[in-house]
């Protein structure tokens, strides 16, 4: 069984034989594996991360996997601001940056009240162009040994939309990995892939655009689950479903918390994509794939239809 059903809102997402397609490997190594995959549906192609070979790779349907970039500084997460500009997180330069039109490199953030960040790790733009991202404590060798720590907190960071202000706004995890937001933005999922804590949060997002670190709560707790593998990229689509990969692969877990089933693989980041963006790629360690959903994502950037 491909798709494990455990509830019956899963089938409305995908049937219990439905195969993920394996699109190319060989990435990834000690360093880090494939992540950070982002879709330009403008060009139809996809975008991901090599982090062991500090490569960013190109995925086009029909002619396969190229190199798009060398000396990425062991980049990680990726994705589009509202001007559809690639945003990033470096794990070696220690910072999240912006690509701009002209090929120029802007930094976004890699300091908090003048301190380094430690290992920006994933990244998420609001619709107004703030700034979400996490960065987890340092880990060799996705970090040089030579890279003194000069944070002692492992942090969730907004960065405002002028790149004026920049805010911890969660600061009670011990990995933090994956952010997303809900469909109307209202809630900000937040994972912990600490192999022991394995826990999706939630917050409320404020008009402000920071969270109400009083609304914290436990959305999903991966933790009774002892199969290989632990909450890091994560996603929403349309109706507010969040795939989040877990124990066994991509956990869909309703926006009531309920897990509804898994997408049996091995995966680590993932994105939507395809002209009606019901198509869910992922990185598994090594791999690039992908599978057929039947309800779409939230495109990125939001509102590209």
């Amino acid at each position: 069984m491909t798709v494990e059903i455990l509830s019956d809102a899963m089938k409305r997402i995908a049937s219990a034989d439905q195969e993920p397609e394996e699109l190319g490997g060989g990435f990834g190594g000690p360093n880090g594996p494939a992540e950070g995959p982002v879709w330009f549906k403008e060009g139809g192609f996809l975008l991901f991360s090599d982090i062991h070979g500090s490569r960013r790779m190109k995925y086009e349907p029909g002619k396969g996997i190229s190199l798009d970039k060398e000396g990425t500084a062991n980049a990680n997460g990726q994705t589009r601001d509202r001007q559809g500009r690639l945003v990033a997180c470096h794990h070696f330069s220690r910072c999240v940056d912006r690509l701009e039109a002209d090929g120029s490199v802007t930094v976004i953030a890699d300091r908090y009240r003048g301190l380094k960040l430690n290992r920006p790790n994933d990244v998420v733009v609001k619709s107004d162009g703030a700034i979400y991202f996490t960065d987890p404590p340092p880990r060799p060798p996705l970090t040089p040994p030579e890279h003194t720590p000069e944070l002692d907190i492992a942090g969730v960071y907004r960065v405002s939309p002028d790149l004026k202000e920049i805010n911890m706004i969660v600061r009670s995890f011990d990995n933090p990995n994956g952010l997303t937001f809900s469909p109307d933005e209202s809630i900000l999922y937040i994972n912990d892939s600490n192999r022991h804590r394995k826990l999706i949060r939630a917050y409320d997002v404020e008009g402000n655009g920071m969270v109400d670190r009083g609304s914290e709560r436990l959305f999903c707790d991966m933790r009774g689950d002892d199969r290989p593998g632990v909450p890091d990229g994560m996603k929403v689509d349309v109706e507010g479903n969040v795939y989040c990969t877990g124990p066994g692969g991509i956990w869909v877990i309703s926006p009531a918390g309920e897990h509804i089933g898994t997408i049996n693989t091995r995966a680590v980041n993932m994105a939507w994509g395809g002209d009606d963006w019901t198509t869910l790629y992922f990185t598994g360690p090594t791999t690039l794939n992908r599978i057929q959903l039947k309800i779409p994502g939230i495109p990125v950037p939001r509102g590209d239809l």
